[in-house]
């Protein structure tokens, strides 16, 4: 249903390759992202008190990858490829698609999943990866982390060290919370679960006629907003009390580590936070339809309710948010770190 070798090549395209650096600069970026990255595993440790295994397998574990544009596209078409199967699998149990369809269709929505690839390949300064078996890996994106560097004209190691400490809490929390990845790739089967092809023709039915009424019926809706039904937002605020979580966190962890290992974060937090703010319109408007704005949230709602709870009961009490899948806090907690406590603690 997606030509993902056309998304690719179509991302890649609009993406392009970043800042002009020399090969020695690259590869001193290379090295310091993956040392900082490997540095970081401890200051997290320390801080939150989480424990990653140590395999005796050297093919387990979550490697750390530092990457460029084009090899963060294919990371995440792959991701994609994998997360899409059950709903693939949703829509074509009853009838397969016809050949001209698949040749058609596929080029089409590879070219938009391309677009999607492409505008967000020129803006992730990293990710965890979760569903790349067996235990996911860490993609850093040298280019952007470059780019935004300089942008902010700031201290490079400091922002390195910086950015590998929130991308790393990441791969600790996974790692060392194991039930994690199969609750979320529960979550995404059972959205998938919810479609079928007369709901689809009734959403785009129902997008269509928002999208005509223009800017004022759109309001703050993102795309996902407008697709999803009264269940499938269920689910969805599931993932988004978790995902919440678990950015929040990490912004918690690289503010309260980074004043005692670098030295310039007051800088570059405050020139950072400041970066968000100037967008132009129509990175604005993309930002808003492809949900990125509620990303922003997620990193203050988390990152507040963290501080909450962790003030309240210190972190230990905390991390019994880890245990398992019911202690995660819904939508509705991140806003009252207190009825969390009461149900959870």
């Amino acid at each position: 249903m997606v030509d993902w070798d056309l998304a690719v090549r179509v991302a890649s395209r609009i993406a392009g390759d970043g800042p002009e650096v020399s090969r020695t600069e690259a590869e001193d970026a290379v090295v310091e992202l993956r040392d900082g990255a490997n540095a970081s595993t401890a200051y997290v440790r320390d801080f939150t008190g989480l424990e990653t295994p140590v395999h005796d397998d050297p093919e387990r574990g979550a490697p750390v990858l530092v990457v460029d544009r084009p090899g963060w596209i294919q990371a995440n078409a792959d991701a994609f490829g994998h997360l899409l199967g059950p709903l693939v699998d949703r829509l074509t149990e009853r009838k397969a698609p016809s050949g001209l369809a698949v040749a058609v269709g596929s080029r089409v929505t590879g070219v938009e999943v391309g677009g999607l690839l492409g505008f967000l390949a020129g803006k992730v300064l990293g990710q965890f990866d979760p569903f790349h078996a067996p235990d996911g890996r860490l993609l850093l994106v040298a280019p952007n982390i470059v780019h935004v560097e300089r942008e902010l004209d700031v201290d490079p190691h400091d922002f390195r060290l910086w950015v590998c400490l929130h991308e790393e809490t990441h791969r600790v929390q996974f790692t060392a919370v194991p039930w994690m990845r199969e609750h979320l790739f529960s979550e995404v089967q059972a959205l998938a679960a919810t479609v079928s092809p007369s709901g689809v023709d009734e959403t785009f039915k129902r997008v269509t006629e928002t999208i005509r009424g223009g800017p004022q019926r759109l309001g703050s809706a993102s795309i996902v907003d407008l697709m999803s039904t009264p269940e499938q937002r269920d689910i969805l605020d599931r993932v988004t009390g978790m995902m919440s979580l678990l950015e929040g966190h990490a912004d918690v962890v690289m503010d309260g580590v980074g004043p005692t290992v670098i030295p310039s974060v007051g800088t570059i937090r405050r020139r950072f936070n400041q970066r968000r703010k100037g967008a132009g319109s129509l990175d604005r408007l993309l930002r808003r339809l492809l949900g990125l704005d509620a990303k922003m949230a997620q990193y203050r709602d988390g990152a507040e309710f963290v501080r909450a709870i962790v003030d309240k009961v210190g972190m230990a009490e905390f991390n019994a948010v880890w245990d398992r899948a019911e202690n995660l806090p819904s939508k509705a907690e991140l806003s009252d770190p207190e009825a969390w406590v009461s149900r959870v603690l």
